[in-house]
C-alpha cells in the first residue's frame, strides 16, 4: 500500500469513520449532537462547536496548500468563529466539515509518496508528512476534549 493512502486512511479514521485508536471519531461524536449542547459553555473551556470549527479551520487551510495555494491560516485566528445560532447552522457546518475532511484525505491519497518528504510551504514548517501527521495528532487531542466536554454536559 502506498504511504499516502495509508496516511489518508489514518486521517479518515479520526474524523469520519474509525474506531481503532480512540474507539470513536468526530463524525460519531458530532453528527447527531444537538446544537445547544455543541455551543454550551462548560466552565472556561472552549465549546464543542469551537473545537470542531478549530480543527476544520486547519484542515481547510492545509487543503488550500495541497491544491497549490498559499498557507493563509494563522494560529491567532484559529478560534475566532461567528457563533452557531441554530441547528440548521450547526448541520451546515458539520456537512462542510465532513466534505473538507474527505477532500483532505483524497488530496493526501493522490500525492506521490515522494511528496511526503518535501518541504511544506517553508522549511520552518517541516515536511508534508510532518504537517499531515500533526493534523492527525492535533485532531485526536481535540477529540479527547470533545468527548470529555460532551460527557460532562450530559451529566
Amino acid at each position: 500500500m502506498k504511504n499516502t493512502v495509508e496516511i489518508a486512511n489514518r486521517f479518515r479514521e479520526i474524523i469520519l469513520n474509525g474506531t481503532w485508536v480512540a474507539n470513536t471519531n468526530y463524525k460519531d461524536q458530532l453528527e447527531n449532537l444537538d446544537w445547544k449542547i455543541a455551543i454550551a459553555p462548560l466552565q472556561n473551556l472552549n465549546t464543542i462547536a469551537i473545537l470542531a470549527q478549530h480543527i476544520h479551520y486547519y484542515i481547510n487551510g492545509i487543503n488550500q496548500v495541497f491544491k497549490g495555494g498559499t498557507l493563509d491560516i494563522k494560529d491567532k485566528f484559529s478560534f475566532d468563529f461567528p457563533p452557531i445560532q441554530s441547528q440548521w447552522e450547526w448541520d451546515i457546518f458539520l456537512n462542510k466539515f465532513w466534505d473538507t475532511a474527505e477532500e483532505f484525505a483524497s488530496l493526501v491519497e493522490k500525492m506521490p509518496d515522494e511528496k511526503l518528504d518535501e518541504g511544506f510551504v517553508d522549511v520552518k514548517y517541516g515536511t508534508y508528512r510532518r504537517n499531515i501527521d500533526c493534523m492527525i495528532e492535533h485532531s485526536y487531542y481535540h477529540l479527547g476534549q470533545i468527548v470529555l466536554i460532551k460527557k460532562s454536559l450530559s451529566n
